[in-house]
């Protein structure tokens, strides 16, 4: 999926996703997990990418897919090191999506150890709502999030109750990966992560921003 950042309008064909983990502590403990003390990262593929108006693809490989809504950062500039004071000037824009887990197949993985890269990186477990510049979002730390599917609220929050704030966000990352234009940070969801099923419609929100609107097939 091809995405272009404000302003500039340069196209990326292939974002970076990284994903954090466990960033909202009532979504640790509904997943009966420990609050991180520095951010938890993991990635996905740019193929799990999927625009507002496209669908999820159920894979057959699980049995339990879950839906989780959240805000997402997109990075305008190049930037290795970032100081948290300076962060929030490698912000292009903001989205709002959605990070898509095979449940069954991450809990198989947790007991074993084992990485989330397949439960969390099919194609289509990312839909991405459109971009929206920076400035409009004044304040990315206080908007409403929302998730509905078939028209009923299934999750609601606050961005104000992230753990780590998109400046740490970005700060952390860039000490282990050189961020480019174009990467995106999914930041976390909040409580109320549960199953979608052929046939749901999703609607994602993050007040002040475009929604994102996906269908659900197998």
């Amino acid at each position: 999926m091809e995405i272009i950042l404000p302003e500039t309008g340069e196209r990326v064909a292939a974002p970076r996703v990284f994903c954090i983990g466990r960033n909202y502590a009532a979504h640790a403990r509904e997943m009966k997990s420990d609050v991180p003390e520095t951010p938890m990262v993991f990635l996905k593929p740019s193929t799990a990418l999927v625009p507002t108006g496209g669908a999820v693809v159920l894979p057959a490989a699980s049995n339990d897919v879950h839906h989780e809504v959240e805000l997402v950062v997109v990075i305008g500039r190049r930037g290795k090191n970032v100081p948290v004071s300076e962060a929030m000037a490698y912000v292009a824009g903001y989205a709002a999506g959605l990070d898509m887990t095979a449940r069954d197949l991450q809990a198989e993985a947790k007991k074993k150890g084992q990485p989330w890269t397949v439960a969390k990186g099919f194609d289509t477990f990312a839909p991405l709502g459109p971009i929206a510049r920076a400035e409009s979002l004044p304040d990315p730390h206080a908007c409403a999030i929302r998730l509905t599917i078939n028209g009923e609220v299934r999750q609601e929050g606050s961005t104000a109750d992230m753990i780590f704030s998109i400046p740490h966000l970005i700060a952390y990352c860039s000490t282990v990966f050189t961020l480019l234009p174009g990467d995106l940070i999914y930041t976390g969801t909040p409580e109320g992560v549960g199953p979608v099923h052929a046939g749901d419609v999703l609607e994602a929100t993050v007040s002040g921003l475009p929604p994102l609107r996906v269908s659900v097939t197998r």
